[in-house]
């Protein structure tokens, strides 16, 4: 990548590249907050960061995988998709505003203890509250009050822990890394499907403890690895329009963003209404055991898939090949579903989206974090690109109770999953700055 490239960050905002030594994994170090990282990090970090990640997508991906279908169920047994739809897009929603204010409040945090580590642990505690306030709920409205509050605090933490990256991780390495926080989320969308069908059952017990590992991955996470603090005379300006990132003047990060969205959507198409595909369509006599095969399928295949592109990417510094690949394989596993909606295709299916979606993690956080605009923006320009996570969360179920309905049901839903799915692989080919 050209140092001067579209998309590259500033050089009169970010400065030369200085000196950074190796961050210890449990002391705090002397560290220019924005300066862009040139010396590796160590294992022990690497490994809370993933734990901490690994707690707030099983606290994410628990009960929209498993809890929240089922409560919508008990609520409203005739309208249980609706009821369902409904809360996922109203906290998704609230996703879409927490994820860049917070990101933004980071990137302006002077405190003593840090500028990230604060936002993350009152993320995972308003998320936890969120996720208490399910275990007891029994109407929609109580359903979708606890499930907002568990995107704004959960979206809050992955503001400040996805800046860790750009903060502490030299490009060099950000394959490597962003294929651990890939398969920390999809092996939190698998514990999360053993945690509250296997280990523990009942509606409160699977909350709360999902509330529990969310605050012990943060808690670990913060007390363990340091946080530089952002001296009060290189805490940047207050402007209006801050959120807004022009996709004029940064194209890169306009296409990169537009490919993120677009794969996630296509994600969302092809994950989202599941356990319905599985009970309504496939007629599986146990949807939900039938839900935790695929899953276990789909986690292993995407750790593979995470770690060989990720090693490969960091290696040869090629980030969009691995985007290439990934939709391909992502588009197949929803074609294979739409011509053939059997439970032998799913189970082919299962390990060709994991491989896909690990080869895209491995390679995205490295792609998005080399097209970010400023260094003095990154939790704020990261919670931009994780909108393109979110807002996907609000046109899915929109998007799919009219395809389900009118376009095909689920054959359509999964064509439009694949659709969505190969967008993304055009965007990535208009990204200039990055090979």
């Amino acid at each position: 990548m050209s140092a001067l490239g579209p998309g590259a960050p500033d050089p009169a905002i970010t400065g030369p590249a200085a000196p950074n030594p190796v961050v210890p994994d449990s002391a705090a170090t002397a560290h220019d907050p924005l300066a862009e990282p040139v010396a590796p990090v160590g294992r022990g970090w690497t490994t809370l960061l993933f734990l901490a990640n690994l707690g707030l997508w099983l606290g994410v991906y628990a009960p929209i995988q498993v809890l929240l279908p089922q409560q919508a169920e008990r609520i409203s047994p005739d309208a249980k998709e609706l009821v369902f739809g409904l809360v996922t897009a109203l906290g998704a929603a609230v996703a879409l505003i927490a994820n860049p204010l917070i990101g933004l409040s980071s990137d302006r945090t002077c405190s003593r203890f840090g500028r990230r580590h604060p936002w993350t642990l009152a993320g995972a505690l308003v998320g936890a509250l969120g996720l208490a306030v399910l275990s007891a709920a029994d109407a929609t409205w109580s359903m979708a009050l606890g499930w907002c509050l568990v995107q704004a605090g959960l979206n809050g933490m992955l503001a400040s822990l996805t800046s860790g990256v750009p903060d502490r991780v030299p490009v060099a390495q950000r394959a490597r890394v962003g294929g651990l926080v890939g398969i920390s989320q999809m092996l939190g969308t698998v514990l999360g499907a053993v945690v509250v069908t296997v280990l523990v059952t009942g509606q409160t017990a699977g909350y709360l403890v999902c509330a529990a590992l969310v605050v012990a991955g943060a808690l670990a996470f913060v007390l363990a690895t340091p946080d530089t603090r952002l001296p009060r005379a290189a805490r940047p300006p207050l402007v209006a329009r801050e959120l807004w990132v022009s996709p004029k003047r940064h194209p890169d990060f306009a296409w990169a963003w537009t490919a993120h969205f677009a794969i996630n959507l296509g994600n969302a198409l092809g994950t989202l209404y599941l356990l319905f595909f599985l009970a309504d369509e496939v007629r599986h006599p146990s949807p939900e055991d039938g839900l935790l095969v695929l899953m276990l399928l789909y986690g292993a295949a995407l750790v593979v898939g995470a770690v060989l592109v990720g090693a490969r990417s960091d290696r040869t510094g090629r980030r969009r090949g691995g985007v290439h690949l990934s939709a391909a394989l992502m588009a197949l596993a929803a074609l294979l579903l739409a011509a053939w909606p059997t439970w032998w295709s799913a189970l082919i299916a299962a390990p060709l989206l994991g491989f896909g979606f690990g080869a895209y993690w491995a390679v995205a956080l490295a792609l998005l974090t080399q097209v970010l605009p400023a260094a003095t923006d990154r939790a704020k320009d990261l919670g931009v690109v994780n909108v393109a996570n979110a807002l996907p969360q609000v046109l899915a179920p929109a998007l799919a109770s009219v395809v389900l309905v009118d376009l095909g049901g689920y054959r359509g839903l999964f064509l439009l999953s694949a659709a969505a799915t190969l967008v993304a692989s055009l965007c990535v080919t208009r990204i200039r700055g990055v090979r």
